[in-house]
């Protein structure tokens, strides 16, 4: 008899006793401890995520669909939704950029236009997806410091009648930038579009509520703010959006048909082609977690105290913020490169590594900067950690922080 996918599976036999690294600073870390993430992911993740890994199970028994019933049910549960009321969650192998690739590849009819909002690097990757998926494109472009604007956004759906979907990324990882969602889920709904987020960010940190922001889909991953490991990114979708991507044949992709995907869980409670099986078990250790801490309202809580911490030390260190703190999210904090000829971000980035603290380069276009994330298994303790350690290396570097912005 197959094992409950609850039993701890014991090894049948001693493992084998790890070879060493062939160079002693193969890791830019001092010892065999993990370091602490300040990205926006992969993310730091709990010991019980970890160990959640340490199984081997296979890909179509009855153990990994329960796992996978369990997740798909989680995650409706988590967005505030359900079945009963439409709505389907799906899980595609991959990273979150597969997740968006699917949802616009198989979710957009083949005639027609899809309407992109851009203002950071993540939505002018939407745009790339959809041009090489060859969708006829709209472009909704704003400044990378500016959220996106629900009046103009209206005024091109409406002066595009063929826009079949507006897509736009929640949380602009690029600087931080959160768009509104209810806002600009209004002028869309009033349209009468699709809209789908990229939520890859925000989902779990930030409580969204589809049905009155008019999502008709939203798309995350394994490795953001519920804190699971990197290898599957998930849709939430309306199920009538399936069926008719479906009937219509919409998808243009073989692999990334989300659809299919749907289909295929639906009928057989698996994955069409091999699951990511230990990337499953800890996402759905992972998901319990987050239920267990109070789901988003409690999570949200964590990073913004996180990002509170954060920024007031930043800002006493003397650094410069990218964005006015009225438009920042909680999710990671954009910071100027000092302009301080001493200060070298590689050997920045490096000194805070050796102290097994990791931080994020920057993604602005006209700007350089760095970038510190609050999200995963930290709490305002590892921020004063962080503060600590880029205090010293300040100081080590001999450069100003406060030297302005480059």
């Amino acid at each position: 008899m197959l094992p409950s996918p609850d039993v701890s599976l014991p090894d049948s036999q001693p493992a084998a006793p790890l070879p060493a690294p062939a160079e002693a600073h193969e890791l830019p870390f001092p010892s065999a401890f993990d370091p602490r993430l300040f990205t926006p992911g992969p993310l730091t993740t709990s010991l019980a995520v970890k160990q959640a890994m340490l199984h081997d199970i296979g890909a179509w028994d009855a153990p990994i669909r329960a796992i996978i019933r369990e997740i798909r049910d989680g995650l409706l549960r988590a967005a505030g939704v359900g079945r009963e009321a439409g709505w389907e969650a799906t899980l595609m192998q991959g990273s979150g950029t597969f997740g968006v690739e699917s949802a616009l590849g198989s979710l957009t009819p083949r005639q027609g236009q899809v309407a992109l909002v851009t203002n950071g690097a993540y939505g002018e990757r939407l745009v790339k997806i959809a041009r090489m998926l060859g969708l006829d494109v709209v472009v909704v472009s704003f400044a990378e410091n500016e959220p996106a604007d629900a009046a103009t956004v209206a005024s091109v759906l409406a002066a595009h009648p063929g826009a079949h979907t507006l897509g736009m990324v929640h949380c602009e990882t690029t600087t931080g930038l959160a768009n509104d969602l209810q806002a600009v889920g209004r002028a869309v709904r009033a349209a009468g579009r699709t809209f789908l987020v990229d939520a890859m960010s925000s989902f779990g940190a930030y409580p969204i509520d589809l049905e009155t922001a008019g999502i008709d889909v939203l798309v995350s991953s394994a490795n953001k703010c519920i804190e699971g490991v990197p290898g599957f990114s998930f849709v939430l979708a309306r199920r009538s959006l399936l069926e008719s991507a479906l009937a219509g044949h919409w998808a243009r992709s073989h692999s990334l048909d989300l659809a299919d995907q749907w289909r295929g869980f639906e009928q057989s409670g698996k994955f069409r082609f091999t699951p990511p099986t230990q990337v499953l078990l800890a996402f759905r250790q992972a998901l319990r977690e987050f239920f267990a801490e109070g789901g988003v309202t409690a999570r949200a809580a964590r990073y913004q105290a996180n990002h509170r911490t954060l920024t007031a030390g930043m800002r006493e260190l003397g650094f410069v913020a990218y964005l006015p703190e009225t438009r920042m999210s909680h999710i990671i904090t954009t910071y100027l490169c000092p302009a301080d000829p001493r200060y070298d971000f590689d050997v920045f980035y490096g000194k805070l590594a050796q102290r097994g603290m990791v931080i994020y380069p920057g993604k602005v276009s006209r700007a350089q900067c760095f970038r510190i994330g609050n999200i995963g298994r930290l709490y305002p303790r590892d921020m004063e950690a962080l503060l600590h350690a880029i205090a010293a290396v300040a100081g080590e570097m001999g450069f100003a922080p406060g030297s302005g912005g480059r």
